[in-house]
């Protein structure tokens, strides 16, 4: 294929991903009751509206009462499952790894109906935003272990010898030499698995009680037409929050990794 043909099948791609999503928030500025064309005018009513929803807000406050832990236990548990796999010459390594991308390869579908099966099933957990809590923190786990082992690729190993050698302790080693180095990692794993803890739905859909998640609260409002316009205006908030996230945690990430024109100051 030629260099043109491979543009315009990006542009055509992108358009086909984008587009549907770049519609949302011109729809939620959009002065009309229905989501259609051509636009009746312009008004901000919507977000007005979307603020003084008080059962949006308990469900966002259920979510973000989720998004805080969900990140810091998976980060983590994937900083210590990353530095055992790029560390430790333990056995079986490349199956060990591949178990726990395995929440990314399985249908989050299959993974809820399972985890449902699990707690209420076999285990008899009632279930709660902690039950969710921990489906989530299974699925942002290989998002985190991902970002971390790829930022101790590459890492110079002599600057924690060099600190054992002058008498330092692996604790103190790892305070004052490794931590910091893997902060960028650590800092991006945490704002992806928040974002993605925020925006998850179908694991929320079979493993919440009484709370429903913010995701939740969308669906649930679909359903009735005089409630779109809001939750469009909430989808666009939504869109830009985890937009901006992931572009931060993103050049966080890279910024931190050796050889990277932000980490050589270059």
């Amino acid at each position: 294929m030629t260099s043109r043909s491979l543009t315009t099948y990006a542009i055509v791609y992108l358009a086909f991903i984008y587009a549907p999503i770049l519609l949302l928030p011109v729809f939620s500025f959009n002065d009309n009751l229905f989501v259609t064309f051509p636009l009746k005018g312009f008004t901000t009513a919507w977000y007005g509206e979307m603020a003084a929803n008080a059962p949006m807000g308990k469900a966002l406050r259920s979510s973000l009462l989720i998004v805080g832990p969900v990140a810091l236990i998976s980060t983590g548990l994937g900083l210590m499952a990353a530095l055992a796999l790029g560390r430790s010459p333990i056995r079986f390594k490349a199956t060990i790894l591949g178990l726990l991308m395995v929440p990314l390869v399985v249908p989050t579908l299959v993974l809820g109906v399972s985890l449902l099966t699990l707690l209420r099933g076999v285990l008899g957990v009632q279930l709660s935003l902690a039950t969710v809590a921990a489906g989530h923190i299974l699925l942002c786990l290989p998002y985190s272990v991902v970002i971390l082992l790829a930022r101790l690729d590459g890492f110079d190993r002599s600057l924690e010898e060099a600190s054992l050698d002058l008498g330092q302790s692996a604790f103190a080693t790892f305070r004052r030499i490794t931590l910091p180095l893997m902060m960028p990692a650590i800092v991006a794993s945490l704002l992806l698995c928040s974002v993605v803890s925020f925006d998850e739905f179908l694991l929320a859909f079979f493993l919440s009680g009484a709370d429903a998640t913010l995701p939740l609260y969308i669906w649930g409002s679909l359903r009735f037409p005089a409630k779109l316009p809001s939750t469009l205006a909430l989808g666009t908030c939504l869109l830009l929050f985890s937009v901006c996230v992931v572009v931060l945690a993103e050049w966080i990430r890279r910024k931190g990794t050796p050889g990277s024109a932000a980490a050589t100051g270059l």
